[in-house]
């Protein structure tokens, strides 16, 4: 006998999954708004312009690690060795400044890239695990960058002191900077071959073997942006700080690169990637720690809600992801 159910239960059914959908599509914004509003009407001084510019500083470094690191969760994969890699840029850049700041970049962006061509490699071609292979360069990378600084150097060159603390119209460049990379790689997957082979890629990599796309270089060439991008944060926050230290730097920046890329609505199960909702993702982790530190709570208290925000985050994807 066929099962019985009432208009209200069937109401549900269709709803639920609506639910779901909203809450990973546009969720993260509607937090991030209401996190605005409570501040405007709570936290003194909070629109203070000085205090919005600190808020974006203070972000930057996550929002460029998470970039790359939305390509990678695209691609069913995990990049833990980003803060490592940010250390590493760190010692380099201040290694190679005697022969001038724009030289000491490259040579730091390229070691990045390295090294993110070290992770790729064992992911795409050897066959390892994304998070066995990046949790081994976590722990190498760093102990590389600690061998060439062991402690915290400052420096003085004015080329990288302007980098990390000059402004436009009032803007620091490396908030610009974090714009236009977001903007970039929100043509890059959704106008690019190559953004819509990592989507396809993520979502069956067999039928993507099958179909012909380049599964191995589009993997290797996913981590190598990622290590790219981090060794750029590195170098921002070590220009913003005005000294190098390989020990602390980036120290758990990971953790919340892919908070900020779950909470954003990309699934850890790979074939979506959301771009500017990674980057609201970041914004709301922001935001919420600079809300219970100004509330004088203590730090213990943002990382348990951040990890409520994130459960209920990955719930959500589940959950639309079975229906």
């Amino acid at each position: 006998m066929a099962e019985l159910t009432s208009p209200r239960s069937e109401r549900m059914a269709v709803l639920k999954p609506r639910v779901y959908a909203w809450v990973q599509d546009y969720g993260v914004y509607a937090a991030v708004l209401a996190l605005l509003l409570f501040n405007v009407l709570f936290t003194p001084y909070f629109l203070d312009a000085s205090n919005f510019r600190t808020q974006l500083v203070q972000v930057t470094p996550i929002v460029i690690v998470s970039l790359g690191m939305a390509l990678v969760i695209g691609t069913q994969g995990i990049d833990l060795s980003v803060g490592s890699i940010m250390s590493l840029a760190a010692a380099v850049v201040v290694l190679y400044l005697g022969y001038g700041w724009l030289p000491a970049l490259i040579v730091a962006l390229v070691g990045g890239a390295v090294a993110g061509a070290a992770g790729g490699a064992l992911v795409a071609y050897v066959g390892v695990q994304p998070i066995v292979a990046t949790l081994a360069l976590l722990v190498g990378v760093r102990g590389l960058a600690n061998v060439f600084v062991p402690q915290l150097v400052e420096f003085r060159s004015a080329g990288l002191i302007a980098l990390g603390s000059s402004s436009v119209a009032g803007i620091p460049i490396i908030v610009l900077i974090a714009g236009a990379l977001t903007l970039l790689m929100m043509f890059v997957v959704r106008r690019t071959t190559f953004g819509r082979q990592v989507v396809a890629i993520g979502g069956n990599r067999t039928a993507s073997e099958l179909s012909g796309l380049p599964v191995k270089r589009v993997l290797l060439s996913v981590y190598v942006i990622s290590g790219l991008l981090a060794a750029l944060a590195g170098v921002l926050a070590t220009a913003r700080l005005q000294a190098a230290d390989p020990t602390s730097l980036g120290l758990f920046i990971e953790l919340s690169a892919i908070t900020a890329v779950v909470v954003g609505g990309t699934p850890l199960t790979g074939g979506r990637i959301r771009v500017l909702s990674t980057v609201m993702g970041a914004l709301l982790m922001q935001l919420l720690a600079a809300t219970l530190i100004k509330h004088n709570l203590p730090q213990s208290w943002t990382q348990i809600v951040q990890a409520g925000i994130i459960l209920a985050a990955v719930y959500a994807t589940r959950e639309r992801g079975t229906r």
